[in-house]
């Protein structure tokens, strides 16, 4: 099997973040408080997600939110009151630090009324995505900068059309939490053929190892196939039922291809593994990690 030449497809620019979840692993801190305003060291986890858009080029961001949300659009927005105080006491670093969050991108805002899974997440950004193809970032998945994933997948949805998901190996008794791909060999290391995808198999029925990742790059016959999917698990409309259609049958808007990861990712969507990626980003600060390493061996050796 071999990638398929192809001429170039239209370049991407709109991203989309869904932000509707109650955070119902983090009670009582996201009682009144987004999950995603939850500080990853000294950003919260929101901001991480929308840098990697931008950082692929995507500047157009949709945000889909729901009720209780709205410290979201403020964090993306000016706080005069604020400059003007850092201003005055002449707090230039702090000061460059908040703008940076207003100029990141063009944010849109839509609200998930009845939050009906990803699927129906993704579905609510129809009016505002069209007919080009999109991303759609999840923000429990955190994605180093220096393993610039979604680029790669940008790069390889614009030369062969259809859509791409991330993939990652893992455990496969742990391929149960995921959505699981079939896949065949390209010849690229990292881009394989998607053939199937099945939501949270049995691990014995489950067709490989690779889960997918909360990124994806979309073609917006997503929405039709959305459009006509019947809730699945746990009554919701499930995103992968609808690219199970788009690769088994390429007709509907196919092909689909998988992106290998293997770089750093941070999931921040489990307690304790939201501790670790705070753990491991400041050790990686240059401004933070020499004192905290320090601190975290004498930690480890004296108090453990």
């Amino acid at each position: 099997m071999v990638l398929r030449m192809t001429q170039s497809h239209p370049r991407i620019s709109k991203a989309v973040i869904p932000a509707a979840g109650l955070g119902t692993r983090f009670l009582p801190a996201t009682k009144a408080t987004p999950k995603e305003m939850l500080p990853v060291v000294d950003k919260p986890a929101i901001q991480y997600v929308v840098e990697e858009a931008v950082g692929a080029g995507l500047h157009d961001v949709l945000m889909i939110t729901g009720r209780n949300k709205r410290p979201l659009e403020d964090h993306f927005d000016r706080n005069y009151e604020l400059e003007e105080a850092l201003y005055r006491k002449g707090d230039h670093e702090r000061l460059d630090r908040i703008r940076a969050s207003n100029d990141l991108a063009t944010m849109h805002y839509v609200r998930q009324g009845d939050p009906r899974g990803l699927g129906h997440a993704v579905l609510c950004a129809a009016p505002h995505v069209g007919s080009q193809p999109f991303a759609v970032l999840l923000g429990d998945d955190l994605i180093d900068p220096r393993d610039p994933l979604l680029a790669r997948m940008v790069e390889v949805q614009e030369r062969e059309g259809g859509s791409v998901v991330a993939l990652m190996e893992v455990d496969p008794a742990q391929i149960h939490l995921y959505g699981c791909a079939a896949v065949e060999p390209t010849n690229e290391a990292d881009v394989v053929k998607v053939t199937d995808l099945v939501e949270k198999p049995e691990p014995a029925e489950a067709p490989s190892n690779y889960a997918i990742i909360g990124r994806y790059v979309l073609d917006p016959a997503v929405f039709g196939i959305l459009r006509e999917t019947e809730p699945g698990r746990g009554g919701e409309i499930q995103l992968t039922d609808a690219l199970h259609k788009l690769a088994t049958d390429e007709r509907t808007g196919g092909p689909v291809h998988g992106v290998v990861f293997k770089g750093r990712r941070y999931d921040t969507g489990d307690r304790g593994d939201y501790l670790r990626a705070i753990v491991r980003l400041a050790c990686e600060r240059d401004d933070l990690g020499p004192e905290f390493r320090s601190w975290l061996r004498r930690y480890v050796t004296e108090e453990m």
